[in-house]
């Protein structure tokens, strides 16, 4: 039987920023619908590809929501240093928990086991509402907007948000555009295992040909790798027999951590920048990969997705019990102009450094030697830019 639900805020997509949008929202006495494609399951076993690198701010969040606790400690990676190095070069420089006294500088998280304990977490909130299927029509009114799921139901909400990903459907059927370029990258994840532990190190050395990251896992002996790289030179490693890989990997990392194997499947994905025009519309807000999408180079995508959730969350409970719609433009504009600016600064700072440590050219090579250097010396400015990747800068 065909229902009719209503709500204050609807979510398109409950994944990691959706979620704990979601959650954020309810807690500040707004009731919210969820709507995602399938039920996140249980992580276990080997660890899953898709890793996050987690910043001491959305830590901050995701504690308050409750959801910190949920995550399996056993599967939870902390880092304590970073590694930062040009292949065949002098240029380096290094961070670590104890310049800031910070316990650690982040921890490596599991997507899927992130979007499970933000699951669960919503299991005990009354005020959110799941519902498993698609969306496959929208329109708004001059009060509230609707969604029809392919099941039949009918969503009504004040306020629509977008969090259904890089190519959300809300967004393309508000018809709101994308500034959109190919890095002509695709980045290969694996996971692999080190003959020298990983002493909790994240590690990320700049190749001609693009950035590696080894990012430890909580077996000290092993790492999740991100290797950025043109799309033919990906699928071709991609596959290349097991033991050849390990060996690429082993050149290419400097033998940092010793002999490296592979030790999993090996997927790719491209990489692309998104840029919406617009975050916010009457009645509709967008957030997460629906907004923007950055190149991986400083694993700060999710940590922007979740300032994207905290922020709105921010911004409505601020009006909440008072005159305000929370689909008045005017209103979410607070959030956009605010997520907006930190998007572009974050681009901005990608596609500088992706510039800079493109290729061998002797001129770049010698700028990044000399600026690596000279900051990595510099303390107040190591610390200010290590504060900026924890999120701590505005805190």
């Amino acid at each position: 039987m065909i229902q009719t639900h209503s709500f204050d805020i609807a979510v398109v997509g409950g994944g990691m920023v959706g979620m704990a949008t979601a959650l954020g929202l309810a807690e500040a006495g707004y009731q919210v619908a969820v709507i995602e494609r399938a039920e996140p399951q249980p992580v276990s076993g080997d660890p899953r590809l898709r890793v996050s690198a987690i910043n001491r701010a959305s830590q901050r969040w995701l504690e308050s929501l409750g959801v910190w606790a949920r995550l399996d400690p056993a599967r939870l990676s902390p880092y304590d240093a970073m590694a930062v190095w040009d292949k065949d070069s002098i240029g380096k420089i290094g961070f670590d928990a104890d310049s800031l006294q910070e316990p650690d500088l982040g921890h490596i998280v599991e997507n899927d086991a992130l979007a499970y304990a933000l699951w669960q977490q919503s299991l005990g909130q009354e005020r959110i509402r799941r519902f498993i299927g698609t969306p496959e029509r929208w329109a708004q009114g001059e009060r509230e907007a609707w969604l029809t799921l392919d099941s039949g139901d009918m969503i009504t909400a004040r306020l629509l948000l977008a969090a259904d990903g890089a190519n959300s459907w809300l967004r393309q059927q508000a018809q709101i555009p994308l500034t959109f370029r190919d890095y002509g990258h695709h980045a290969l994840v694996a996971t692999i295992e080190c003959q020298q532990p990983h002493q909790r190190i994240a590690r990320q050395v700049f190749l001609p040909d693009g950035p590696l990251a080894l990012l430890p896992l909580a077996d000290p002996h092993r790492c999740s790798i991100v290797w950025s790289q043109a799309p033919d030179q990906a699928a071709e490693r991609a596959q290349m027999a097991p033991d050849a890989f390990g060996q690429a990997l082993t050149v290419a990392s400097d033998a940092r951590l010793g002999a490296l194997s592979l030790v999993s499947e090996r997927a790719m994905f491209p990489l692309t920048m998104r840029y919406a025009q617009d975050f916010v519309r009457p009645r509709l807000a967008l957030l997460g990969d629906a907004a923007h999408t950055i190149h991986p180079l400083a694993g700060q995508g999710v940590n922007l997705g979740l300032g994207d959730g905290l922020k709105l969350v921010e911004t409505l409970s601020a009006v909440r019990g008072s005159d305000w719609d929370i689909g008045d433009e005017r209103l979410l504009q607070r959030y956009g102009r605010a997520r907006k600016a930190a998007a572009q600064e974050m681009l901005a700072a990608m596609e500088g450094l992706r510039w800079l440590f493109a290729g061998s050219h002797p001129l770049k090579k010698g700028l990044r030697d000399l600026g690596l250097n000279l900051v990595d010396r510099a303390g107040p400015v190591k610390n200010q830019l290590l504060k900026k990747a924890l999120g701590l800068d505005a805190r």
